[in-house]
């Protein structure tokens, strides 16, 4: 496989553990963390609060017998895994934090998946003990000691204020997040500190002499790469955040104009809910936000127009990252020539990528080792030899390269599907059909035909005030686009569901279009 540059390795300001980034140069009594959960009784801490919080329950875990040798229990090692189960909230952070800085590992679960599914997690990753919160008590397996966020004598009681060393375990495990199990059971993803340090270093800049005044949002679920990431870069580059417990459109939009937030990130689906507010985004004051990064799922022109009409000041740009290879792919480019719209940039100096198994190497299935990859799916020797090949990942992301090195996202390569011996892309269904004038979001999925063995079914959302047909769509898709590509049936719909991460539910949507297709007497 061909190369762009060479992995380097240094962790930003020498650090040597993922749960001491407030640790980073100070400026102790800026904000930090805004916690929005409780709109009547809402909570602020500075850095050094919120240090001293995270030092708290990492000596409270040491209490009970976690961490260090001869902590407590002298049975329990160093590396036990400590499930952290709750909505998004400033306990789950300090958590988090807490967890990794005495060597233990971090194992944020989706509240959101069957109480199976759990059940499965907890087993898999041989959880010890576990955060949570009253509304989800219930969702701990049996067995496992619990820390409760709002039991009276829960997690205040069990706090341990005073000083707290972190560990030094660069190549240990930091965490280990669950991928979102859309086939079969989530597969766990173990990460060390040492890559997820590498990651963060990408981001961060020397803090200058003059305290910056930096603010932004994380809503996405703390149990995702996404979330976890960007609070994380947040927090140690002194960006105040404030805290969402979950997504809602109008929320965010408030939020953001009344703590004037300069720096925003999300998936696509959340600003395709935003840019839909047309009367509170015309008295909204979002003239502060300046950097709108949008990831974790493909983005399309006609919505990139809309982000960037709704913060007319910013500078909007395309995502990417994996949870198996980490968030720190794609940059500037290293001459300094704009990145296209919808490219996702040039990768980084030490990021090792190519694309493979394509027609040509400009186009092809990604293909990363970068110091942040996974050693392994845990448990899962199969499905590690699966996705593993000579130290690279290969992230089921095919993707074209332009002639000056700049990446853009076409599908998944285990979305394509054939049609009367046509190999049809759904995202690239999905950006022709959100061109149409009157579309705001389309997805496309396959449903099985018992002529063309597969054909492509949309689901869309129009723009609001406009009423496209089943015809014009499918005349559009026609006239623009190939013709065995063009969607065979096409519902409309006021929104496209969602999962528990914010992404479209394409498990959904597929079940739909097989209704659709035997209703229609297509499929048997």
């Amino acid at each position: 496989m061909s190369t762009a540059g060479t992995v380097t390795t240094a962790p930003p300001f020498g650090l040597h553990n993922l749960g001491d980034v407030l640790r980073l140069p100070a400026h102790g009594d800026l904000p930090a963390i805004i916690d929005l959960r409780d709109p009547a009784a809402i909570r602020r801490w500075s850095a050094s609060e919120f240090d001293a919080l995270c030092q708290a329950v990492g000596r409270g875990l040491e209490r009970r017998g976690f961490g260090r040798p001869g902590a407590g229990h002298p049975s329990r090692a160093r590396g036990a895994r400590i499930a952290i189960l709750a909505e998004n909230r400033a306990e789950f952070i300090a958590g988090y934090f807490g967890i990794m800085r005495i060597g233990a590992v971090a194992v944020p679960v989706n509240h959101k998946l069957p109480r199976a599914t759990i059940e499965h997690i907890f087993r898999d990753s041989a959880i010890e003990l576990a955060f949570t919160d009253a509304a989800r008590r219930s969702l701990v397996p049996e067995g496992i000691p619990t820390v409760d966020f709002d039991a009276a004598t829960g997690f205040d009681a069990f706090l341990d204020a005073g000083p707290l060393p972190a560990a030094v375990v660069p190549e240990a495990d930091a965490e280990i997040l669950y991928t979102s199990g859309s086939t079969g059971m989530p597969k766990g993803v173990p990460l060390n500190h040492h890559g997820q340090l590498w990651a963060i270093g990408h981001y961060l800049q020397a803090l200058p002499a003059e305290p910056p005044r930096e603010t932004t949002i994380v809503v996405a679920p703390l149990y995702h790469m996404n979330g976890l990431f960007n609070i994380t870069v947040a927090l140690a580059s002194r960006v105040a955040v404030v805290l969402l417990p979950q997504f809602d459109a109008r929320r965010y939009l408030e939020a953001a104009a009344s703590y004037r937030c300069t720096m925003l990130s999300g998936i696509p689906t959340m600003f395709a809910l935003m840019v839909r507010e047309h009367d509170l985004i015309e008295r909204l004051d979002l003239s502060a936000v300046r950097d709108v990064t949008i990831g974790s799922a493909p983005l399309t022109d006609a919505l990139l127009d809309q982000v960037q009409r709704l913060f007319p000041q910013a500078q909007v740009r395309n995502g990417y990252g994996t949870t198996e290879a980490g968030p720190a792919v794609f940059g500037p480019h290293p001459d300094g020539r704009p990145r296209p719209p919808l490219s996702l940039g040039y990768p980084f100096a030490d990021v090792e990528c190519a694309l493979v198994d394509g027609p040509s190497a400009m186009h092809g299935e990604l293909a990363l080792r970068t110091p942040a990859l996974t050693h392994g799916y845990l448990n899962l020797p199969a499905a590690t030899a699966s996705r593993m090949r000579d130290g690279w990942y290969l992230t089921g992301d095919l993707m074209r390269r332009d002639a000056e090195g700049f990446h853009f996202f076409i599908g998944r390569a285990d979305d394509m599907f054939v049609c009367g011996g046509e190999n049809i892309y759904p995202g690239e269904v999905e950006k022709l059909l959100e061109r149409h004038a009157d579309v705001a979001q389309a997805i496309v999925v396959a449903a099985p035909d018992d002529i063309k063995g597969a054909i492509p079914i949309a689901f869309i959302v129009p723009r609001p005030g406009s009423a496209p047909t089943v015809d014009s769509i499918k005349e559009y898709a026609l006239h623009t686009g190939p013709a065995y590509a063009h969607p065979r049936f096409v519902e409309f719909m006021p929104s496209l569901p969602v999962s528990g991460t914010h992404k479209i539910d394409r498990t959904a949507l597929t079940a739909a279009a097989l209704r659709i297709v035997r209703a229609a007497g297509r499929s048997t």
